[in-house]
């Protein structure tokens, strides 16, 4: 709901498809410059305690923006100021949050609960969007703002009833010497580094849809924000169709196999949606690519977190949040301008294409990786 509102108020403040991109960067940038800080971090402290602080903070943003979108006095700048603090409490809490997860499940279950876990965040998802939609048009963009404030409380509640806090590594190392253990443990696999690789490009070219699905629905569409919220519904339900499809099948098949799989699917179907001629064809194209896209990330995810050692895992799940989501003001950006001054379609169809060429080059490898690893 938080982000169908935030889309919806920026292009009513603006109506500008690049300012809308810079948001979604402004959102990011924090990541990019910090992640690898926030892995330290998650590897020195008790990661359940990181997460309650993180939440907590991201609560208290949600309402603040709530609150000055209420009483109409938001600008522009302001949107920017939060969605920036937002994102520096994102980038501390993605490494904890994310390597937490196998304190609480071990290695076994590591790839189910993580698409449980992904399955659960894209049923909100599903019904998010469609409620955030109506809403906005019934009440106003301030309803999903104050919605999402409140959803943290049970959150947080809930983090005080986990009885695994996500023990420290033990490790006391400069922040310089712990960066350079965690490149020169990145070096020495390859399999880690290509995954990492392949994820940088495919996070800054073919997973920009904050930003292009509103100027898709809006502007291209013709669609109001209930229609945008729906687009965003069927983004969802893929999405979960996607984490649950992974649950059942994923300890049956080689996760890269899988992963490579879905990262030509993720790119095909944005090429179908950017020529789609309809909204029908739209959502299809849509529900294809949300589903590709949560199989490509948890298995990317699991893998990583399967090729690092307890030591590493805060610091290797914060480059997984670097690569993710670190780089996406540039991904912002670049379909922000390509939109502006090309077009919306063909700056959908460029990202996808150059994506697909480059699983195209990696493909050879990642055959070669699965008959070795056998992951």
């Amino acid at each position: 709901m938080q982000i169908v509102g935030q889309a919806w108020l920026v292009l009513k403040l603006t109506n500008s498809p690049f300012l809308l991109g810079l948001v979604v960067a402004f959102q990011y940038l924090p990541i990019l410059f910090f992640s690898l800080y926030a892995g330290d971090v998650a590897d020195r402290f008790k990661k359940r305690y990181i997460v309650i602080i993180t939440q907590s903070s991201m609560a208290l943003f949600s309402l603040i923006l709530a609150i000055l979108t209420g009483f109409d006095v938001i600008t522009y700048i302001e949107v920017l100021m939060l969605t920036a603090l937002m994102g520096l409490a994102q980038t501390f809490d993605v490494p904890a949050r994310q390597s937490f997860m196998i304190d609480l499940v071990g290695k076994n279950d590591l790839s189910n609960a993580i698409a449980l876990n992904s399955t659960i965040f894209n049923l909100a998802r599903i019904i998010g969007p469609a409620i955030a939609g109506i809403m906005i048009a019934k009440i106003g963009i301030k309803a999903t703002f104050y919605a999402n404030a409140i959803s943290f409380v049970p959150l947080v509640i809930g983090l005080f009833f986990i009885d695994k806090d996500g023990e420290p590594s033990g490790k006391r190392s400069s922040l310089k010497n712990s960066v350079k253990e965690l490149i020169a443990f990145i070096k020495t696999n390859k399999v880690l580094l290509d995954i990492i690789i392949l994820l940088t490009i495919l996070s800054i070219f073919a997973m920009n849809f904050s930003v292009l699905v509103p100027l898709l629905a809006k502007y291209t569409l013709k669609q109001n924000a209930i229609g945008f919220g729906m687009l965003m519904t069927y983004m969802g339900l893929g999405s979960f169709f996607g984490a649950m499809f992974i649950a059942y099948i994923s300890k049956k098949t080689s996760y890269l196999k899988l992963m490579i799989i879905n990262a030509f699917g993720l790119n095909i179907f944005q090429i179908l949606m950017a020529i789609s001629k309809n909204y029908t064809q739209a959502s299809i194209s849509i529900f294809a690519a949300g589903f590709c896209l949560i199989a490509y990330i948890i298995l990317s995810n699991t893998i990583m977190q399967l090729l690092s050692t307890n030591e590493l895992r805060g610091r290797i799940m914060s480059v997984y949040s670097l690569v993710f989501l670190g780089v996406t003001p540039f991904g912002s950006i670049f379909s922000g301008i390509v939109a502006n001054y090309i077009g919306i379609r063909f700056a959908i169809f460029s990202g996808a294409v150059i994506g697909f060429l480059v699983c195209l080059f990696y493909l050879k490898r990642f055959i070669l990786y699965i008959r070795e690893v056998l992951l």
